[in-house]
């Protein structure tokens, strides 16, 4: 039985769920809920997640939603191509990282897309410079930990964490040009990686739906 996976376009936390199932190969069914008609808040939904949040996968009748958790576990029953590394300092330093992008980048992210997207009137330029600086300030840290072209190493769930915040930054100004961060504001790593993430296979795949129109 394929594993279903319950994705909300635009959501960052389903996005990066969708990134790991196409980097691990793993099949799945794909159900688009769309907010703004309240798919996420239906009984059905309700029933398998109680929240009425996601992502959210059934896999064999096991029902499972939090982002972060779900990662771990298609990490431990799906070990192809693994996103935790073997040595035991190395898992540790890539779940830090995630959980550290978990708390400040994707706090900044998500006050910059609520100031922005999810407003019916501009927002005072003070403020928004400072949601805009706030960002940035969430994302320089990252620059010392770079390994490569990845985050830490070797392509990892901290890499699939960071990358839908990273890149609705993008997405932001080129709805309300101003608004958002270009790339070439970006840390200079951080940019260097973004493109690594868009050259994946399977990046065009698990752009939002609703972008691509």
């Amino acid at each position: 039985m394929a594993l279903t996976f319950y994705y909300g376009s635009g959501s960052p936390y389903a996005w990066k769920v969708w990134l790991a199932l196409e980097h691990k190969g793993i099949p799945y069914e794909l159900k688009v809920l769309s907010f703004d008609k309240g798919d996420t808040k239906a009984p059905a939904f309700r029933a398998i997640n109680p929240r009425g949040l996601v992502p959210t996968i059934v896999d064999d009748g096991f029902a499972l939603w939090e982002s972060s958790v779900i990662l771990e576990y298609l990490e431990e029953k799906y070990p192809q191509k693994p996103l935790l590394p073997t040595d035991l300092k190395a898992r540790a330093t890539v779940r830090r990282l995630a959980t550290e992008i978990g708390e400040y980048v994707a706090d900044a992210g998500n006050a910059l897309t609520e100031l922005t997207l999810y407003r019916d009137t501009p927002a005072p330029k003070e403020e928004l410079e400072a949601a805009k600086q706030k960002m940035l300030d969430a994302l320089y840290p990252f620059e010392s930990a770079f390994v490569g072209p990845y985050i830490a190493g070797p392509i990892s769930i901290a890499d699939f964490t960071m990358f839908p915040f990273v890149r609705m930054l993008k997405r932001i100004e080129e709805r309300l040009p101003g608004a958002g961060i270009a790339d070439d504001r970006l840390p200079a790593k951080l940019r260097t990686w973004k493109g690594a993430i868009e050259k994946l296979p399977y990046y065009e795949k698990t752009i939002p739906p609703h972008w691509k129109k």
